[in-house]
């Protein structure tokens, strides 16, 4: 079984595979750079759904379906299924997933929540309490919107540093180690700490996650005794265009160069100047898409040999704010390794 690795760490003795994923996406995702490389493309973002939020639950069905169909498996081949998303209560994820009729434990941990069900659910096939499960997250623009800022149908003008919640779900199939297979593994993990830098302003969710994210990586390569060089790529979450240039900055200041090597998946998502997405990318499906549909790819090809994966994640709720609250924050960091082996 796994092990305990310096303060907040998990190193994985028969790492964890992920043998599928899936990523369906809204219709503006599908006009971004990544298009080509997501599994479905919805041509409406309300999904023959009344509501907003039962429209995500339909994500979030679809997403796990699609991934346990990928996999080759069928539903009741996958003992668990560890899922969240934005809204009240987890009904994103909650509502879509009742159907399926598999054990459930519902998560959040934000925009961060994939790296949190990647580490929990790694544990447990690590640990032999599975021997599959689905990881899955939700988000939708318009159901963060009225939650969170305000309904659409307002009209408010947005500021320069907010973000653009993604509108998709995105779905993992991760299983015991087989050394037969070439598929990308889950090899270790660095469980965040709650970092709140007193920010109070909803439009800048990068800035208030920037130091969430430096804090993990920092304690990660203090962990695990690396530095960003013994990665292929660092590849963090929703920070946007400002809080990714923040957290180098911030890493910077501790002596750690990431310039070379390191990408945000809310820069990735969408093209900031055709797209009028101002900051980027942000929401729970956000990291978990574009990892799934982008850099997965490029592990299980052996293009890439290791990632260090961070997505992050504002604490909030949908009345905090308004009580005077600051955001607290959060980012779980995982490492992901190629399967593919060297030739010799």
């Amino acid at each position: 079984m796994g092990k305990h690795v310096g303060e907040q760490s998990i190193k994985y003795d028969k790492p964890p595979q992920i043998i599928a994923t899936a990523t369906v996406v809204g219709p503006k995702e599908g006009e971004g750079p990544l298009a080509r490389y997501f599994d479905k493309i919805l041509p409406d973002v309300k999904i023959d759904s009344d509501t907003w939020e039962s429209a995500e639950s339909g994500l979030a069905k679809q997403g796990v379906e699609l991934a346990v169909a990928k996999a080759g498996l069928n539903l009741a081949d996958i003992q668990y299924i560890f899922a969240g998303d934005l809204l009240n209560q987890g009904i994103g994820s909650t509502y879509g997933i009742r159907s399926l009729e598999r054990p459930y434990f519902g998560l959040f941990a934000a925009c961060s929540t994939i790296g949190e069900a990647m580490t929990l659910g790694g544990a447990f096939v690590d640990g032999g309490f599975a021997e599959r499960i689905v990881v899955a997250v939700s988000s939708h623009f318009c159901a963060a919107e009225k939650t969170f800022r305000f309904p659409l149908g307002m009209g408010n003008q947005r500021t320069p540093t907010s973000s653009w919640t993604v509108t998709g779900d995105g779905a993992y199939v991760i299983q015991q180690h087989d050394a037969s297979k070439q598929s990308p593994a889950i090899v270790g993990s660095t469980a965040g700490k709650i970092v709140d830098f007193g920010i109070k302003d909803l439009t800048n969710m990068g800035a208030a996650m920037a130091p969430a994210a430096a804090d993990t990586i920092i304690r990660h390569f203090e962990d695990f005794n690396t530095r960003p060089s013994d990665y292929d790529m660092i590849i963090t979450g929703d920070l946007g265009h400002y809080g990714y240039e923040l957290l180098k900055k911030l890493l910077a200041d501790k002596g750690f160069d990431i310039t070379g090597n390191s990408t945000d998946c809310g820069i990735e998502i969408f093209d900031k100047e055709q797209q009028d997405t101002h900051a980027g990318g942000s929401g729970p499906a956000c990291s978990a898409i574009t990892l799934a549909a982008y850099f997965l790819p490029k592990l299980q090809r052996g293009e890439i040999k290791r990632v260090l994966f961070v997505p992050t994640g504002a604490l909030m709720n949908a009345t905090s704010a308004a009580q005077g609250e600051t955001i607290p924050c959060i980012a779980h960091a995982v490492v992901i390794e190629s399967g593919v082996r060297e030739k010799h």
